[in-house]
């Protein structure tokens, strides 16, 4: 069973929508900008992949995340040439921090923020009407745990449509944990390479509308063939190579895909040495012997790791990388660490292909693994 994309849209900091974002992937262009949204010198970390969308003279404000969210539903629903009345509609939102900005710079700033406003749903609702919205913490994983369920809730006759979102804006309180429990701090996000140190906070929110195959009126952009998840509790930092290896295997069973059958892999790639190693010696376990293997890109090298919605940001540069037949290189990738060796990760430019089933990973802290095959629709 397959379930069709009919609409997509994304916001991050290197553009406003999914053509834009993928266009910069494929530019390489660096993308990391020194932090704004908190006082540098209160951190280790000096640099994050913000958007730049907050008033002239510094500060911040609240809702970002949430006004982000509608902002990519809105126009994912227009993608998907269905009108703004999503009263029947379920909405699923993944993401990690919600609206945790907000209720900080209400804390410290005494910024105006009404107790309501730190759920999403109140937003969809007074916005789109939306009367059923549901909101995962899943951690990295979460919108591909949301695009799970959506697929399942179609398959079960809850919904023939179904919109997936995630959002998260930077907190303090994570970048803040993240600047104290690495060992060592980067100054850019470099997954896979040699010089890679760690993680570094990206924003955004990205949406799809899933559909019941037949049910949509525009074309479609691609078919979500199967996805998997599971939790497999192993450490609360620390991947397990088993979990991570029974998510992308459940995945292809789902699919009724084989390893060989996958043409492109969305890595995980946060940056931090053991995820990258983990999910290199994983993979290439997954793929030896099938072939000459799937071309592989990690895009948080340019977007920052975007937290709960970068799994579905990174589905949606699958769809487009298929589209285009183009796969953007990893930034920064010169010298790989030894257990990718053998992998196709595309260095130094962009790479060109037939690329017909792709592979999207996302696999969070706590062991919440995710991943989700999606087929180009031709």
């Amino acid at each position: 069973m397959t379930w069709d994309i009919t609409g997509m849209a994304a916001v991050a900091n290197i553009g406003a929508n999914p053509r834009e974002i993928f266009a910069a992937l494929c530019a390489g262009q660096e993308s990391r900008k020194p932090l704004r949204a908190f006082a540098p010198d209160n951190y280790r970390a000096k640099y994050a992949y913000e958007i730049d969308d907050r008033p002239e003279g510094g500060g911040d404000i609240p809702r970002r995340a949430t006004s982000w969210l509608t902002t990519v539903v809105r126009q994912a629903v227009a993608d998907a040439c269905l009108n703004e009345d999503l009263s029947q509609v379920p909405v699923l939102v993944g993401t990690t921090m919600r609206e945790q900005r907000s209720l900080e710079l209400w804390w410290r700033d005494d910024a105006e923020v009404d107790l309501e406003e730190l759920h999403f749903g109140t937003a969809l609702k007074e916005t789109f009407g939306a009367s059923t919205t549901y909101t995962f913490a899943n951690a990295c994983s979460a919108t591909l745990y949301a695009l799970g369920m959506a697929t399942d809730m179609i398959e079960l006759g809850m919904a023939d449509t179904v919109v997936v979102a995630g959002t998260d804006a930077a907190t303090e309180s994570g970048f803040g944990t993240l600047d104290r429990v690495q060992n060592d701090i980067p100054d850019a996000l470099r997954p896979f390479d040699a010089t890679h140190k760690g993680m570094l906070m990206g924003e955004g929110a990205a949406a799809v509308v899933v559909q019941r195959t037949g049910t949509g009126s525009r074309p479609v952009h691609a078919w979500v063939r199967g996805v998997s998840m599971n939790c497999d509790a192993h450490h609360a930092t620390a991947p397990d190579p088993d979990g991570i290896a029974r998510a992308v295997l459940d995945a292809y069973r789902r699919a009724g895909v084989r390893a060989r059958d996958i043409d492109l892999v969305m890595l995980h790639g946060s940056g931090t040495p053991l995820n990258d190693a983990t999910e290199s010696s994983v993979l290439r376990r997954i793929f030896d012997g099938a072939g000459p293997g799937p071309r592989m890109t990690a895009i948080k090298a340019m977007t920052g790791h975007t937290l709960g919605g970068s799994g579905l940001l990174s589905l949606v540069m699958a769809v487009l990388a298929m589209k285009e037949g183009t796969v953007p290189p990893v930034l920064g990738l010169a010298d790989p660490i030894p257990e990718a060796a053998g992998l196709g990760l595309v260095q130094g430019s962009p790479v060109s292909g037939d690329l017909a089933i792709a592979q999207i990973d996302a696999f969070g802290f706590g062991g919440i693994n995710a991943v989700a095959i999606v087929e180009a629709a031709r």
